[in-house]
């Protein structure tokens, strides 16, 4: 691996670590992540400081993936999909100051090998999405899912497992 940066009209790419044959797309705000070998960065995606990224992924256009989140290998992200590190935004404190970095604690989430999620879902931070498993369009992920499962709805239920 190696680190990037690179500021032009279309890609602010700042202290990021990546892999070989990396694939990054115009209109794109990565900052301190790190991304695999093999790995797609679609169009409209930011990527925050200490998201991980692994090998062979597809991101899709218009996904935001924040500080806090892990993606292994061989998964498949679709378009307009929102991750979220805080189970209980503000922005502010309780005596009207503007939080910072040091008023809130990152929540991690971690999407296993192989997985799927549709395009439009929302993953609630604190989750694992399990190996292979598949979320669906649209779905808002609250709890983890299991290995080889699919997903789908509001608040994300499970459909069936995959043989």
């Amino acid at each position: 691996m190696k680190t990037i940066n690179k500021v032009d009209n279309h890609q602010i790419i700042k202290d990021v670590r990546i892999g070989e044959n990396v694939k990054i797309f115009g209109f794109v705000n990565l900052y301190g992540c790190e991304i695999g070998d093999n790995t797609k960065i679609g169009t409209f995606v930011e990527i925050q400081k200490n998201a991980k990224i692994g090998k062979n992924c597809k991101i899709s256009t218009h996904t935001f993936i924040c500080e806090g989140v892990t993606i292994e290998d061989n998964v498949f992200i679709g378009h307009n999909v929102t991750f979220i590190n805080d189970k209980y935004p503000r922005a502010t404190n309780p005596d009207g100051s503007m939080q910072t970095e040091a008023d809130w604690k990152v929540v991690p989430t971690l999407v296993k090998k192989g997985a799927s999620i549709g395009s439009s879902a929302t993953i609630l931070c604190g989750v694992t999405i399990g190996e292979n498993a598949i979320v669906g369009a649209g779905s808002v992920v609250t709890r983890d899912v299991p290995d080889n499962t699919v997903v789908a709805g509001v608040p994300a239920k499970i459909i069936r497992k995959i043989k």
